[in-house]
Protein backbone atom coordinates (compact mmCIF):
# COMPACT_ATOMS: atom_id res chain seq x y z
CA UNK A 1 0.00 0.00 0.00
CA UNK A 2 3.03 2.30 0.21
CA UNK A 3 4.43 1.44 -3.20
CA UNK A 4 4.15 5.13 -4.14
CA UNK A 5 6.63 6.18 -1.43
CA UNK A 6 10.34 6.80 -2.02
CA UNK A 7 12.38 6.49 1.18
CA UNK A 8 15.49 8.65 1.72
CA UNK A 9 17.26 7.84 4.98
CA UNK A 10 20.70 8.27 6.45
CA UNK A 11 22.67 9.95 9.19
CA UNK A 12 22.20 13.50 10.48
CA UNK A 13 23.87 16.14 8.32
CA UNK A 14 23.86 14.03 5.16
CA UNK A 15 21.86 16.50 3.05
CA UNK A 16 18.65 14.44 3.02
CA UNK A 17 16.30 17.41 3.34
CA UNK A 18 18.00 19.36 0.55
CA UNK A 19 18.04 16.38 -1.81
CA UNK A 20 14.44 15.44 -1.02
CA UNK A 21 13.25 18.99 -1.74
CA UNK A 22 15.08 18.97 -5.07
CA UNK A 23 13.60 15.59 -5.98
CA UNK A 24 10.11 16.77 -5.05
CA UNK A 25 10.48 19.84 -7.25
CA UNK A 26 12.15 18.08 -10.18
CA UNK A 27 9.86 15.05 -10.29
CA UNK A 28 6.51 16.30 -8.99
CA UNK A 29 6.65 14.42 -5.70
CA UNK A 30 5.01 15.24 -2.38
CA UNK A 31 7.58 15.82 0.39
CA UNK A 32 7.16 14.17 3.80
CA UNK A 33 9.74 15.45 6.31
CA UNK A 34 9.96 13.07 9.25
CA UNK A 35 11.99 15.57 11.29
CA UNK A 36 9.13 18.08 11.19
CA UNK A 37 6.78 15.36 12.42
CA UNK A 38 8.86 14.56 15.53
CA UNK A 39 7.09 16.96 17.96
CA UNK A 40 3.71 15.64 16.83
CA UNK A 41 4.87 12.05 17.13
CA UNK A 42 6.25 12.71 20.61
CA UNK A 43 2.81 13.99 21.64
CA UNK A 44 0.97 11.10 19.99
CA UNK A 45 3.21 8.42 21.44
CA UNK A 46 2.71 6.76 24.82
CA UNK A 47 5.29 5.69 27.44
CA UNK A 48 4.40 2.11 26.58
CA UNK A 49 5.06 2.65 22.87
CA UNK A 50 8.11 4.88 23.40
CA UNK A 51 9.83 4.03 26.70
CA UNK A 52 13.20 5.48 25.69
CA UNK A 53 11.55 8.73 24.61
CA UNK A 54 9.92 9.00 28.04
CA UNK A 55 13.27 8.44 29.75
CA UNK A 56 15.02 10.92 27.44
CA UNK A 57 12.37 13.59 28.06
CA UNK A 58 12.95 13.31 31.83
CA UNK A 59 16.71 14.05 31.52
CA UNK A 60 18.37 17.45 31.65
CA UNK A 61 20.81 18.45 28.89
CA UNK A 62 23.92 17.32 30.76
CA UNK A 63 22.38 13.92 31.43
CA UNK A 64 21.56 13.57 27.75
CA UNK A 65 24.82 14.73 26.18
CA UNK A 66 27.59 14.75 28.82
CA UNK A 67 27.00 12.14 31.50
CA UNK A 68 26.59 9.19 29.13
CA UNK A 69 28.98 7.66 26.63
CA UNK A 70 28.36 8.08 22.88
CA UNK A 71 27.68 4.34 22.74
CA UNK A 72 24.96 4.63 25.38
CA UNK A 73 23.53 7.66 23.57
CA UNK A 74 23.38 5.60 20.38
CA UNK A 75 21.87 2.52 21.98
CA UNK A 76 19.16 4.37 23.90
CA UNK A 77 18.21 7.27 21.60
CA UNK A 78 14.51 6.71 20.98
CA UNK A 79 14.37 7.68 17.31
CA UNK A 80 17.45 5.54 16.53
CA UNK A 81 15.61 2.57 18.09
CA UNK A 82 12.62 2.95 15.81
CA UNK A 83 10.23 4.43 18.35
CA UNK A 84 7.61 6.45 16.51
CA UNK A 85 8.11 4.70 13.17
CA UNK A 86 4.53 3.32 13.17
CA UNK A 87 3.35 6.94 13.35
CA UNK A 88 5.38 7.74 10.21
CA UNK A 89 3.63 4.88 8.43
CA UNK A 90 0.28 6.09 9.78
CA UNK A 91 0.96 9.60 8.43
CA UNK A 92 1.91 8.26 5.01
CA UNK A 93 -1.26 6.18 4.81
CA UNK A 94 -3.28 9.30 5.65
CA UNK A 95 -1.89 11.34 2.74
CA UNK A 96 -3.92 11.72 -0.48
CA UNK A 97 -3.32 8.94 -3.05
CA UNK A 98 -1.31 11.19 -5.36
CA UNK A 99 1.24 12.38 -6.21
CA UNK A 100 4.01 9.93 -5.21
CA UNK A 101 5.80 10.78 -1.95
CA UNK A 102 9.45 11.19 -1.03
CA UNK A 103 9.83 10.57 2.71
CA UNK A 104 13.10 11.67 4.25
CA UNK A 105 14.80 11.59 7.62
CA UNK A 106 17.26 9.76 9.85
CA UNK A 107 14.38 7.83 11.48
CA UNK A 108 13.94 5.73 8.34
CA UNK A 109 15.94 2.74 9.50
CA UNK A 110 16.70 0.04 6.90
CA UNK A 111 15.20 -2.86 8.84
CA UNK A 112 11.96 -0.92 9.31
CA UNK A 113 11.70 0.37 5.75
CA UNK A 114 12.69 -2.83 3.96
CA UNK A 115 9.44 -4.80 4.59
CA UNK A 116 7.18 -2.01 3.30
CA UNK A 117 9.24 -0.35 0.55
CA UNK A 118 8.76 -1.13 -3.12
CA UNK A 119 11.91 -2.51 -4.81
CA UNK A 120 14.25 0.32 -5.79
CA UNK A 121 12.36 2.87 -3.67
CA UNK A 122 14.80 3.26 -0.77
CA UNK A 123 18.32 4.62 -0.39
CA UNK A 124 20.46 5.86 2.50
CA UNK A 125 22.94 8.75 2.51
CA UNK A 126 26.04 8.39 4.69
CA UNK A 127 28.08 11.59 5.16
CA UNK A 128 31.79 11.87 5.75
CA UNK A 129 32.85 13.64 8.94
CA UNK A 130 33.90 16.69 6.91
CA UNK A 131 30.59 16.87 5.07
CA UNK A 132 28.58 16.55 8.30
CA UNK A 133 30.50 19.29 10.09
CA UNK A 134 30.21 21.59 7.06
CA UNK A 135 26.46 20.90 6.86
CA UNK A 136 25.96 21.67 10.56
CA UNK A 137 27.96 24.89 10.16
CA UNK A 138 25.86 26.00 7.17
CA UNK A 139 22.57 25.43 8.96
CA UNK A 140 23.86 27.06 12.16
CA UNK A 141 23.22 23.99 14.31
CA UNK A 142 26.83 23.15 15.25
CA UNK A 143 26.40 24.43 18.80
CA UNK A 144 22.61 24.40 19.11
CA UNK A 145 22.40 21.32 21.35
CA UNK A 146 25.95 21.42 22.82
CA UNK A 147 25.48 25.07 23.72
CA UNK A 148 22.70 24.14 26.15
CA UNK A 149 25.04 21.95 28.23
CA UNK A 150 27.66 22.90 30.83
CA UNK A 151 30.49 21.72 28.57
CA UNK A 152 29.67 22.50 24.90
CA UNK A 153 32.95 21.21 23.36
CA UNK A 154 32.62 17.80 25.04
CA UNK A 155 28.92 17.57 24.21
CA UNK A 156 29.74 18.34 20.57
CA UNK A 157 32.38 15.59 20.48
CA UNK A 158 29.91 13.14 22.03
CA UNK A 159 27.22 14.01 19.49
CA UNK A 160 29.57 13.70 16.52
CA UNK A 161 30.84 10.34 17.74
CA UNK A 162 27.31 9.10 18.34
CA UNK A 163 26.33 10.13 14.82
CA UNK A 164 29.43 8.47 13.34
CA UNK A 165 28.50 5.20 15.03
CA UNK A 166 24.91 5.59 13.83
CA UNK A 167 26.22 5.86 10.26
CA UNK A 168 28.18 2.63 10.69
CA UNK A 169 25.11 0.90 12.07
CA UNK A 170 23.04 2.06 9.10
CA UNK A 171 25.75 0.96 6.68
CA UNK A 172 25.98 -2.54 8.17
CA UNK A 173 22.20 -2.93 8.32
CA UNK A 174 21.69 -1.77 4.74
CA UNK A 175 24.43 -4.06 3.46
CA UNK A 176 22.97 -7.02 5.35
CA UNK A 177 19.56 -6.35 3.78
CA UNK A 178 20.92 -5.69 0.29
CA UNK A 179 19.85 -2.04 0.30
CA UNK A 180 21.77 0.79 -1.40
CA UNK A 181 23.81 3.45 0.36
CA UNK A 182 25.46 6.53 -1.12
CA UNK A 183 28.63 7.97 0.37
CA UNK A 184 28.31 11.76 0.71
CA UNK A 185 31.55 13.73 0.70
CA UNK A 186 32.53 17.34 0.10
CA UNK A 187 33.77 16.26 -3.34
CA UNK A 188 30.21 15.44 -4.47
CA UNK A 189 28.15 18.42 -5.60
CA UNK A 190 24.50 18.84 -4.67
CA UNK A 191 23.48 18.39 -8.32
CA UNK A 192 25.50 15.16 -8.55
CA UNK A 193 23.92 13.84 -5.38
CA UNK A 194 20.41 14.62 -6.64
CA UNK A 195 21.21 12.71 -9.83
CA UNK A 196 22.61 9.72 -7.92
CA UNK A 197 19.53 9.47 -5.72
CA UNK A 198 17.16 9.94 -8.68
CA UNK A 199 18.96 7.16 -10.54
CA UNK A 200 18.67 4.85 -7.55
CA UNK A 201 14.95 5.58 -7.44
CA UNK A 202 14.56 5.06 -11.17
CA UNK A 203 13.25 8.61 -11.57
CA UNK A 204 15.65 9.72 -14.29
CA UNK A 205 13.67 10.31 -17.46
CA UNK A 206 10.29 9.99 -15.71
CA UNK A 207 7.46 12.34 -16.54
CA UNK A 208 7.85 15.55 -14.58
CA UNK A 209 11.66 15.33 -14.53
CA UNK A 210 13.48 18.60 -14.94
Amino acid sequence: MLAHVYWLGGGPGAGKSTIARRLATDHGLRLYDTDRAMPDHARRGTPQDSPELARFAAMDMDERWLNRSPQTMLDTFHWFRGEGFPLIVEDLHALPPGPPVVAEGFRLLPHLVRPIAAPGHAVWLLPSAEFREAAFARRGSTWKIPGRTSDPPRARRNLLERDRMFDERIRAEAERLGLPVIEVTTAVSEAELVTLVAENFGLTGCAGSA
